[in-house]
């Protein structure tokens, strides 16, 4: 049975607000479809949360932020994400899902690739736009909150990247969010064709203390021997309530790289799936969370094997203070004639508090023979002797904890590939654990 759920919303809005985008009538017809769908579906049901009473519609839809005209001087709330020393020539930053700056290298565009906002990329590349939204990744009615995502979208970024054409520097999206209530219903698409090479990194931003809502929808696409790596830090608001779903599809001899550093304030639920569709396709995932306050999070890590010779690895690191709870699920999934296809997987929670509460599920569906498999699952406290250790070298307790904390969570945070958002990354933990 459907959870039914009150949208502030109705059918004339969403028709006004895709008209004031100037969409093109499949997007705005998409919009209708979702809308209905999302009075009908159920919420989707994650292990062992009850989502049921979190806030997935009170938020004020549309706002407006200031543009950026120079990245020499950005608000403060960007600059520990931005290097003054070598600024980025290849950024997007929505500020209140409105573009207050976009920058793409003329020697990029002259190769054809794209890179720029969600509805400058409906207007400008609307075939292209139209050939991977919401088709083979995510669908708008797996539930309600696929459907609430697809009828009220306000914001997002589009990356192709064409055939054979590698991408040395990073491409970098900001979104911040300084509106009190304005909901960010961000949709991502990033296309790399057969024999091309991009990394991508976002970045969510907010400071807001009221309640709000983030559902985030990223699909990645690699084609045949092409090479995606994407980064992400997620520092969204304690009254912000997050769904994020991130999806990835890879073709033969393709690798999709995830490295997420999720540290939302609030409640998360969090899924992350990459297809192995295509023969000798390859995916590691790798995320970090650090948990604090009475904040519950569920995050779920899926590799799906559907190739011959496929290899999916997931690594999962948490780290859970005060009363917060966390979920950690990894699954790999062959499927019947995946053959010689390995799924490995690892989740490890640290626990810092007594009232902290953790859960790591191994989990492998396996409909094939000649295959390997692998699972390490651990909930835990730190090590008492490896602080002791580190005492009896004159560390301090405080000092040592922090050691083993970091040293925890490096195997994820080493990973991502710019150095200014590694930093970010590593201020953030220790702000969560101070």
């Amino acid at each position: 049975m459907a959870t039914m759920i009150e949208i502030p919303f109705d059918k004339e809005y969403i028709e006004s607000y895709s008209q004031s985008k100037n969409e093109p009538e499949w997007m705005r017809n998409n919009r209708l479809e979702a809308f209905d769908l999302a009075h009908t579906l159920p919420l989707p049901t994650p292990d062992k949360t009850n989502i049921n009473r979190w806030n997935f519609t009170n938020f004020k839809h549309d706002s407006n932020g200031e543009e950026i005209t120079d990245l020499t001087n950005v608000p403060e709330a960007l600059q520990s994400f931005i290097d003054p020393e070598a600024l980025p020539e290849n950024i997007v930053i929505l500020r209140n899902q409105s573009v207050a700056y976009s920058a793409l290298q003329d020697a990029l565009q002259e190769k054809g690739v794209i890179f720029t906002d969600i509805f400058t990329a409906l207007e400008k590349h609307e075939d292209l736009v139209k050939k991977y939204y919401m088709q083979d990744a995510v669908s708008i009615d797996e539930h309600k909150l696929t459907a609430l995502h697809a009828a009220f979208v306000n914001g997002g970024v589009f990356v192709y990247v064409p055939k054979n054409v590698q991408i040395d520097t990073p491409l970098q999206a900001l979104y911040w969010q300084e509106d009190e209530n304005a909901a960010i219903f961000n949709h991502v698409i990033v296309v790399a064709e057969a024999n091309s090479e991009v990394t991508f990194v976002e970045n969510y931003i907010s400071n807001t203390e009221e309640e709000t809502v983030a559902n985030i929808i990223t699909e990645v696409y690699a084609g045949e021997n092409a090479k995606v790596q994407f980064g992400a830090v997620d520092h969204l608001a304690p009254g912000t309530t997050s769904y994020i779903k991130r999806y990835g599809v890879a073709n033969a001899y393709a690798e999709i790289n995830w490295a997420l550093g999720q540290m939302n304030e609030g409640n998360t639920v969090s899924e992350n799936t990459t297809y192995l569709e295509g023969d000798n396709s390859v995916t590691n995932l790798k995320t970090v969370t650090v948990g604090r306050g009475k904040q519950t999070q569920n995050f779920t890590a899926t590799t799906l094997h559907g190739g011959l010779n496929t290899d999916g690895q997931i690594l999962q690191r948490g780290v859970l203070n005060d009363e917060t709870t966390a979920i950690f699920n990894a699954i790999g999934d062959i499927e019947h004639g995946a053959t010689r296809s390995n799924a490995e997987q690892e989740s490890r929670l640290l626990m810092l508090s007594g009232k902290a509460r953790g859960d790591a599920n191994p989990i492998l569906l396996i409909d094939e023979d000649d295959v390997t498999a692998g699972h390490a699952a651990s909930v835990g406290r730190v090590d008492e002797m490896q602080l002791y250790y580190l005492q009896s070298r004159g560390i301090t307790q405080e000092e040592a904890e922090r050691l083993i904390i970091h040293g925890f969570l490096a195997p994820v945070v080493d990973e991502l590939p710019i150095e200014t958002i590694k930093k970010q990354l590593l201020q953030l933990i220790e702000r969560k654990l101070s």
